[in-house]
This record gives C-alpha cells, sequence and structure tokens, in this order.
C-alpha cells in the first residue's frame, strides 16, 4: 500500500503542458490562468496560447484583426518562456492568408490553429488543403477542432490529414463524443503506407466526461488505439481549467508511464521544450 501511494503522489506532481488555452485579454489572461493552475497545485511546464475565442474570433476577411491578434500572442511568448504562441488565420483570405502564415512562421510560430465552427469553412474546401499544406513546408503544426459539432467533422479531418501527410496535425477534443470514430486507426495504420504518424490529439474536454463514467474503457482503449504517444493534455481554458482536466487524466485506468507521456512529456517531445 505504501509503493502505491508513493507512485500514486509520483504521478501528481509530474509537470504538466497544457496544449490549448485561450486568452482573450493577453497577459492579464495569463496571470489568471497561471494562478489558477498553481491554486491546482500543478506545476506548469508549458501552454499552447491562443488569443482568438469566445467573444473574440478570427472571421474571414478580419486581416488586420487577425495581424493584430497574431502578434499580441508573439510578443507574449517573447516575455514568459512557458508560452508557445499559437497563431491563426481564415483559409478563405487565400493569398492573404499564405502571407500572414508565411510571416508569422518567420516570426517563430510553429503552431496555427483552425476551426472550421466558429471560423465558418468547410474542413474538405480545396482553400483549407492549400493552407495547411502549406503550414507543413513552413515547419509550422496545425491544430484543428475536432469536437464533431458539425456533420461529419472527423470524416473529413481523417481524410485531410491522409491527403497532407507532410504537415503534423493535432486535432483538439479528440472528436468529442464521437471519439470511438479514432479506433478505426489501428486499422487503417495496417495498410501500407497509411501510418498517418502525422496526427496527435489533445483531450481537453471529453477527458471530463470520461473520467469515472460508463465510458471509461472505451476511452481509454481509444487513447491506446490512436497510440498514447500521440495524445496530448489540454483545459480549453477558460472554458474548463487545466486542474479538472488533470485530475479527470489521474482518474482514468491508465499506467503511470502513459499518463506522464500525456501530461507533458508528449507535448514537450513534439514542440522541442
Amino acid at each position: 500500500m505504501f509503493l502505491f501511494l508513493n507512485a500514486g503522489a509520483a504521478v501528481a506532481a509530474s509537470p504538466v503542458f497544457d496544449v490549448h488555452v485561450h486568452l482573450r485579454e493577453g497577459e492579464k489572461s495569463l496571470l489568471a490562468y497561471e494562478a489558477d493552475v498553481q491554486a491546482a497545485g500543478l506545476e506548469l511546464v508549458g501552454l499552447g496560447a491562443m488569443w482568438f475565442g469566445g467573444p473574440h474570433q478570427a472571421r474571414q476577411g478580419e486581416l488586420d484583426k487577425v495581424r493584430v491578434g497574431n502578434d499580441s500572442v508573439i510578443a507574449l511568448a517573447a516575455k514568459h518562456q512557458r508560452v508557445l504562441p499559437i497563431a491563426t488565420v481564415h483559409p478563405y483570405d487565400g493569398e492573404a492568408a499564405l502571407q500572414e502564415l508565411r510571416r508569422v512562421a518567420a516570426a517563430g510560430v510553429k503552431v496555427l490553429k483552425l476551426h472550421a465552427h466558429t471560423q465558418r469553412f468547410d474542413v474538405s474546401d480545396p482553400q483549407v488543403e492549400a493552407l495547411v499544406r502549406s503550414a507543413g513546408a513552413l515547419g509550422v503544426m496545425v491544430l484543428m477542432d475536432n469536437a464533431n459539432i458539425l456533420p461529419g467533422d472527423s470524416e473529413k479531418l481523417f481524410n485531410l490529414v491522409a491527403r497532407v501527410p507532410g504537415t503534423t496535425f493535432i486535432l483538439a477534443h479528440i472528436g468529442g463524443m464521437n471519439f470511438r470514430f479514432w479506433n478505426i486507426l489501428a486499422l487503417a495504420r495496417t495498410a501500407d503506407g497509411f501510418a498517418m504518424d502525422n496526427l496527435y490529439f489533445d483531450i481537453s474536454g471529453p477527458v471530463l466526461l470520461a473520467a469515472d463514467s460508463p465510458l471509461e474503457a472505451e476511452f481509454v482503449w481509444t487513447l491506446r488505439n490512436v497510440g498514447i504517444d500521440r495524445v496530448l493534455l489540454g483545459s480549453d481554458y477558460p472554458q474548463m481549467g487545466l486542474g479538472k482536466a488533470a485530475d479527470a487524466l489521474d482518474r482514468l485506468d491508465l499506467t503511470d508511464e502513459e499518463r506522464s507521456k500525456i501530461r507533458s512529456g508528449n507535448a514537450r517531445k513534439l514542440f522541442g521544450r
């Protein structure tokens, strides 16, 4: 019993990297977020920070607003070492979106966020593929919403990821309550030349529902089928806090090694931090 308790304490004390944070008011939001994380007793080693979300959206044609927002998170990252800046553009802005992508990549941005639901675009549109293909060529990863709110969300994302193997994708929310879909990867990867090793998932949202639920075993099974090394912890702050996400992760029937990878190991390896 003593050894079991000590092992649990060690996991609880392992650091966390939150890949999904919305800082709607810049540094003010960052300080509030850090206070929230500290109150939860967590050691934070990094956070993927976005300026958009909630009342701040990045819609088609809002180029000036997007540039200002992207610059704000780039500046925040320059001042705060733990911040990984996440920029955005709108795929339907065409060449202007590609120019902004090149600009933020030159400024050191390594992650681009796209959200089909709130930005109002179709994942299967050729302009989306052109944008994410360009991101990969620039060494920029693409974080895409996958809460499965839109019909065919996961299926369209599967096809996009398969068509653009040169770009690394992170799918936020692992399909929402349609997480079961992603078990198909265990079969898809048996096909020749179909490793889909450019795909990662953040588990913000569904992890809160899965822990201690009738779905927990199936959720854990899904994480193992997509690959534990491909799973990242996210909160989706301020909508949901990191403390609750980390607590839910700790309650899943995972090994200590698996938890440690998801809490921060995988993210640190992926982002080189």
